[in-house]
């Protein structure tokens, strides 16, 4: 009796492990989650070199800082953007053998294959993009060279998805690039389903496309395709990125939404002004602006500035109380896992070891600390609970409500005041709470009348003092903002 027991206990426990490396999309309410039910927060990072570029070794430094950091998704790329068919990985080893999806070298993919391991052992799940866009024909030419057609597509599909279909794995297609024509939309279709004949459809797949650009545009209505993504880009701080999640929201069939790609952390604001990309490396920028290890030493050449950990945090809230299922924060370093003296996609101000610590990575377990303790899964987007004008600038407030009227968020990115409508909260009486971005602490403002138009006034205002004001339903019973059973 004792073994029949001790059985069903491994069973389950088993099972359970089995739908923790699965992601679902709940259609009622339009948001990733396990398969066994339980939320998922997609806090993701911008890992695009990780396969290319780390030994072991850094491999596991890297994960180990992203999971104690609380992030949830890596994104990362298989044939990566910096040349990535030629130039070889840590180990001397290439993806294929004489640039044939078909022929993949077994030791480039054993040193994939540890990685995976390492990250499903830390409780992340690894996005992984096959290929980085300009290994299919684009717009916007890059290292390439071009290898895909429908039929390779399909087979270095199969290979992947069989080879990591009892992994957690979510498939993301496209690379910053958009669909040129109806024979790259071929070339997507097949390689998506190479992956779903290869892992049986146990795994999600989106697509990640080029700055400004929603996948939307081009695959809504693909069967393949079980969520959205849109980049919203390096172009400009307090961008209104909102403005995809509202028209992503009303699209039909309903689908989950992901900002995938938002401005990095320590990037120079619209890079590509001042860039030279038919250089290559270090000589994309004048001489003098970098130091002898390649790093940024005079930042007046980037005349536009820096993106900081501040404009990571405002992007994040924006985005999620936006409706999306999920939010990638991104270093400039860290994507390209820059080395001093290494090759340089975009001049960085360190390099990719330093940059895990910066400010904007850290607040990111505050963002998901928020959205654990209050259901990502009942949250809807309600702007109408703002009272009075809400410009498009850093004023903006962004406000969502819930399903079952149980909480409100608002979010004040430069600390201004918040004037409400009251009463979309349940109850005569509501408690409500300050909730601080920068440090994940909370102030209690109290219990009060829940009716007319009131006013809330942030404990600190001005730039980088963003704060998120929480409205809770008494009876409810939830605890103080970001506090939850890790």
């Amino acid at each position: 009796m004792k073994t029949i027991f001790l059985f069903f206990c491994l069973f389950f426990i088993n099972l359970n492990v089995h739908f923790a490396q699965r992601l679902v999309v709940n259609a009622e309410t339009n948001k990733l989650e396990y398969a066994n039910g339980k939320q998922f927060v997609w806090i993701g990072d911008t890992a695009w070199e990780l396969f290319h570029k780390l030994d072991e070794k850094e491999a596991q430094y890297y994960l180990k800082n992203r999971a104690e950091k609380g992030f949830t998704v890596i994104q990362a790329v298989v044939l990566a953007e910096n040349n990535g068919l030629r130039a070889p990985n840590s180990y001397g080893h290439v993806p294929f053998e004489n640039l044939d999806p078909t022929k993949p070298n077994e030791s480039y993919f054993e040193h994939v294959d540890f990685i995976v391991n390492q990250a499903e052992k830390l409780g992340l799940f690894i996005a992984i993009l096959p290929t980085w866009g300009d290994k299919v024909y684009s717009e916007n030419p890059g290292a390439g060279p071009i290898i895909f057609n429908k039929e390779n597509a399909k087979v270095f599909g199969e290979f992947l998805g069989k080879r990591y279909k009892d992994k957690p794995i979510i498939w993301i297609l496209g690379g910053d690039r958009n669909i040129a024509n109806e024979e790259v939309l071929e070339i997507w279709r097949a390689m998506a389903k190479g992956l779903k004949n290869g892992d049986q459809g146990k795994h999600l797949i989106s697509y990640h496309p080029r700055g400004g650009s929603v996948s939307s545009y081009w695959l809504h209505n693909e069967n393949w395709l079980d969520f959205n993504m849109y980049q919203s880009g390096h172009e400009k701080p307090f961008n209104g990125v909102y403005k995809y999640a509202e028209k992503l929201q009303f699209l039909n069939p309903k689908k989950p939404f992901v900002e995938g790609e938002p401005a990095y952390e320590d990037i120079p604001v619209r890079f590509w002004d001042f860039m030279d990309f038919s250089q290559y490396s270090d000589k994309r920028v004048p001489s003098g602006t970098l130091s002898a290890d390649g790093i940024i030493k005079n930042r007046a050449h980037f005349k536009a500035g820096f993106f900081t950990g501040y404009d990571s945090r405002v992007f994040a809230y924006w985005n999620l109380l936006s409706g999306t299922a999920g939010y990638t924060y991104g270093n400039n370093a860290v994507w390209q896992m820059f080395k001093k003296r290494g090759e340089i996609a975009i001049p960085c101000l360190t390099d990719w070891k330093e940059a895990l610590d910066r400010p904007g990575a850290a607040d990111m377990q505050h963002v998901r600390d928020l959205f654990e303790s209050r259901p990502l899964s009942k949250l809807i987007p309600d702007q109408s609970i703002i009272y009075g004008k809400n410009p498009e600038d850093k004023n903006h407030l962004r406000a969502a409500g819930s399903t079952d009227e149980s909480f409100a968020l608002i979010y004040a990115a430069v600390g201004q005041e918040i004037t409400l409508v009251m009463g979309k909260v349940k109850g005569d009486q509501i408690k409500a709470w300050w909730y601080n971005p920068r440090n994940g602490e909370t102030k209690s403002i109290g219990e009060m009348e829940n009716k007319g138009i009131k006013k809330f006034t942030p404990p600190t205002t001005g730039e980088e003092n963003d704060w998120l004001l929480v409205l809770d339903e008494l009876a409810a019973g939830y605890d103080e903002p970001g506090k939850w059973e890790k």
